[in-house]
């Protein structure tokens, strides 16, 4: 009554994002993990050497950027795991 009925008559399909789509397979997932690493790498080095010294408050956004890519992705695939 009044939407308190029993749910299990309709099971409720999880959502999926794209990412999380692409990374079912494992090729795919250290490819990206490789593309990003080296990309971090590079923004690292970028930083120490002292390139670029207009854009440093750009490259310190991406670096944040790529390292919370990174924390996503590990846990999308642990969560597939489970």
């Amino acid at each position: 009554m009044f939407g308190l009925e029993n749910k299990k008559k309709y099971p409720k399909e999880e959502f999926l994002f794209e990412l999380e789509k692409e990374l079912q397979g494992p090729t795919k997932y250290r490819e990206l993990l490789e593309r990003i690493e080296k990309r971090i790498q590079h923004i690292k080095e970028s930083l120490r050497s002292g390139e670029g010294q207009e854009n440093f408050q750009r490259f310190g956004v991406l670096l944040h950027g790529y390292t919370s890519l990174l924390k996503v992705i590990s846990r999308a695939v642990a969560k597939k795991g489970k």
